[in-house]
């Protein structure tokens, strides 16, 4: 049987895709802490899958490498 190999540009496909699913989600109808529970955990969400799909990524050896740059932008 032979391992399953990881397509490194397919998983940070999912990421970005995951990151536009959680701008594009509706709030559920609920209210109080819930309610700022799940927008929190939306903005965490959001952040992670961003900077993950962002990620410049190499595959070598069978040790996978994310390069995030997390610099500002430069105004040039």
């Amino acid at each position: 049987m032979s391992e399953p190999t990881l397509d490194v540009d397919a998983m940070l496909l999912r990421f970005r895709e995951r990151a536009a699913a959680v701008r594009t989600r509706t709030l559920p109808p609920v209210g109080g802490e819930e309610r700022q529970r799940f927008i929190d955990q939306a903005q965490a969400d959001l952040l992670d899958f961003g900077i993950v799909g962002d990620a410049e990524a190499t595959l070598e050896d069978g040790v996978l490498t994310l390069r995030i740059d997390l610099r500002p932008p430069s105004d040039g």
